[in-house]
């Protein structure tokens, strides 16, 4: 739950300025919650073998460890762009390592895809995924019946009216829970969606 007498918690361009920083192990762990399922997720529509997939991931955030340092946040660029980027790069760079790369389905890759070519870079399927993790790390900052209202109501789609009778609440207040609760997501996702 979030109290009024203290911060709210870190906020993702916030996060990437951390980042930049002498080592916060804090900082690094949230980044690393939020985007190591992404990347595993775009290694394996790549093609990857989960053992692969788990490689390059780990790749990446070796390769971003040394990056980030000098990494500066542009709103008016994509930090997606450039983490799809870098994961692109150390993709084909472990291509090139590589003697022969053979599909899943057994073909041999002639050369690797470009950027256009990757669909699992897709759009929604990014903000699907950062929507997701957001929203389990700040679960916790509300109250249960707060996070229910909500979560009935948005993400499960029913009435307001049925939500509220179910948790003895009034209307108000499950759009309130809406509200609060999607005001911070949005605080959360200020500088991530491009």
């Amino acid at each position: 739950m979030v109290d009024a007498g203290r911060p709210v918690q870190t906020t993702p361009v916030s996060l990437l300025e951390r980042l930049r920083g002498p080592a916060d192990p804090t900082a690094w762990a949230r980044f690393v919650d939020l985007y190591t399922p992404l990347l595993y997720d775009w290694a394996r529509r790549v093609g990857l073998q989960e053992s692969d997939a788990a490689d390059l991931v780990q790749e990446v955030l070796v390769l971003l460890l040394q990056k980030m340092p000098q990494f500066t946040y542009d709103r008016q660029l994509s930090f997606r762009g450039w983490l799809r980027t870098v994961t692109l790069n150390k993709w084909r760079e472990l291509h090139r390592r590589r003697p022969a790369v053979i599909l899943e389905d057994g073909t041999a890759l002639a050369e690797v895809p470009g950027p256009d070519e990757l669909a699992g870079f897709e759009e929604a399927e990014y903000r699907r995924h950062l929507v997701r993790q957001l929203l389990r790390a700040v679960r916790d900052e509300f109250p249960a019946s707060t996070w229910k209202a909500f979560e009935q109501y948005v993400l499960a789609g029913r009435p307001a009216e049925e939500v509220a009778a179910e948790l003895h609440l009034r209307p108000g207040t499950v759009y309130a829970a809406k509200s609060r609760v999607l005001r911070r997501l949005r605080r959360e996702l200020d500088g991530l969606l491009d």
